[in-house]
């Protein structure tokens, strides 16, 4: 859980020293601007750019009721945010599993990519698909409903 905090933590505090340094050379307009940069950054990196996750076993158990796609991602991971945002609302429904919250996720991952933790992993009635494009993962959804 810690691990997922790291870097928008670091962007923050990068953001907010530079903007401190900024605003003591008396550039308040570009201290603030660099400083909103840094805020939304971190943002994007975090997990609360994601939807809710699910531990593995439970978004197994949705996914052979619902048929949707399982997501395993992680914070931080750029194709993980990608897929998120072209995803759009179709967010909201997969199943996401942080593998850095749920390490029976970061087995599934694992086993399935090798032994490596390639992210995203999306599963689709048992077979995994590694960085799936977000056209594909939304074609997955409307078969499932």
């Amino acid at each position: 859980m810690v691990r997922a905090w790291i870097l928008p933590l670091s962007l923050l505090a990068l953001g907010s020293l530079m903007a401190a340094l900024l605003a003591f050379e008396e550039a308040p307009v570009a201290a603030a601007a660099l400083l909103s940069a840094f805020v939304l950054l971190a943002a994007l990196h975090s997990p609360l750019a994601f939807p809710r996750p699910v531990g593995a076993a439970e978004a197994e158990r949705r996914s052979a009721v619902d048929g949707r796609p399982v997501v395993y991602w992680r914070a931080g991971c750029k194709y993980c945010l990608r897929l998120r945002f072209r995803l759009g609302r179709d967010a909201r429904r997969v199943h996401w599993v942080d593998i850095w919250r749920d390490p029976a996720g970061a087995a599934v991952v694992r086993m399935a990519n090798g032994g490596d933790e390639t992210v995203p992993t999306v599963v689709v009635a048992g077979r995994a698909y590694v960085n799936p494009g977000p056209a594909w993962v939304r074609g997955q959804l409307g078969s499932s409903g």
